[in-house]
């Protein structure tokens, strides 16, 4: 009796060993645990969650503040907004201004070289040149440069090379007709006196241009050289007496102290002739040019290229100013003691737009 029942408690100790051994662990692939529960097939199929829009980083150095310069910029950054770029929403704008001064100008460009930006942007040849020579990581676009290749900006204007690109706000043309212009209805100019920044490269470029081209008219031209923007109305009054109209080129520093020039020239008669339609608009007599505005506009289209269509600045040729009219300002004339003509109208291409009355 005892045999059998000692039996029974070894059957009983292996059966509970064998049960013991055949329990799969936890978590294994035949564990008992309820497994978590599938996802339904609603659930499966929803597309995966949208991933948050790029924000893009521009910074902008600009040499001076003005009315063409600053359109150029309000014009870059609506062509922006208008490629579905808002500041505010998915665009962050560091704006930089000069103030006309070249060592501000250096330290701007160090300071975007230094940061976490998706492309700079330069107002004028100065910062243009200042952010090519700092910034080597990211693409740099230009714009109201006069001579991209003089001003060693690019190798070529069809094919830039390297990070770089833009637009470039002069046509030779446009000096060529202006001089026409003055040639043709103002005889008696036989002098025109020049305020000049000898520093700003386009100034150079532009001065030397407009002197061959007075000089096939026999027209002689004057220089009145200046180094900072308070030395403009000195600059202007010493051509009283000297000049019977006076000029000025797509010079940073004389635009952004014109209104001296415009004071001077009214003061005494002296025909005041300009390079940009936002100096006309101001008092100058005339020019042949186009929008600052437009041109701008022009430029962040070149950015929009880069920034959301992955083009690369080197292969993107600079864009050149093509629409040219004459410009003239005719409420302005009888300051100067110009009667305007219907000849220097009908000079005008699109009167709607251009003659400034």
């Amino acid at each position: 009796m005892r045999k059998w029942s000692l039996l029974a408690l070894v059957i009983s100790i292996l059966l509970v060993l064998a049960a013991c051994g055949n329990k799969p662990e936890s978590g294994s692939a035949g564990s008992s645990a309820s497994p978590s529960p599938s996802p339904s097939a609603s659930e499966s199929a929803a597309p995966s969650e949208t991933p948050a829009e790029k924000t893009y980083k521009i910074a902008i150095s600009q040499i001076v503040e003005h009315p063409s310069l600053d359109a150029t910029r309000q014009g870059f950054l609506d062509a922006l907004k208008d490629g579905g770029l808002e500041e505010g929403k998915n665009l962050v704008v560091d704006f930089n201004s000069a103030q006309g001064d070249q060592s501000n100008n250096a330290a701007i460009a160090q300071k975007i070289a230094e940061g976490d930006y998706d492309l700079a942007l330069g107002i004028a040849t100065p910062s243009a040149q200042a952010l090519a020579q700092y910034v080597k990581d990211i693409p740099i676009v230009f714009s109201a440069v006069t001579d991209p290749v003089d001003a060693k900006l690019v190798q070529d204007l069809q094919r830039p090379g390297g990070n770089i690109t833009g637009a470039s706000d002069t046509n030779p043309e446009a000096t060529t007709m202006l001089v026409e212009f003055i040639a043709e209805h103002f005889p008696n100019v036989k002098t025109v006196g020049l305020v000049i920044n000898k520093g700003e490269p386009n100034a150079v470029v532009m001065a030397k241009k407009a002197e061959e081209e007075f000089g096939k008219k026999g027209i002689k031209m004057i220089e009145a050289p200046v180094a900072n923007s308070s030395e403009v109305q000195q600059a202007a009054e010493s051509l009283v007496g000297r000049v019977d109209a006076i000029y000025i080129t797509l010079d940073n520093m004389v635009v952004s102290g014109v209104d001296a020039i415009i004071k001077v020239a009214q003061a005494n008669d002296i025909p005041f002739f300009s390079s940009d339609r936002d100096t006309v608009e101001k008092g100058a007599l005339a020019t042949v040019g186009f929008k600052y505005y437009d041109h701008g506009y022009q430029t962040g289209q070149l950015a929009l290229e880069i920034l959301k269509n992955g083009k690369k600045p080197g292969e993107l040729p600079v864009l050149m100013q093509e629409k040219l009219d004459l410009i003239l300002n005719v409420k302005a004339a009888p300051e100067y003691g110009v009667t305007i003509t219907d000849a220097m109208k009908a000079a005008v291409k699109d009167q709607a737009e251009n003659l400034i009355q």
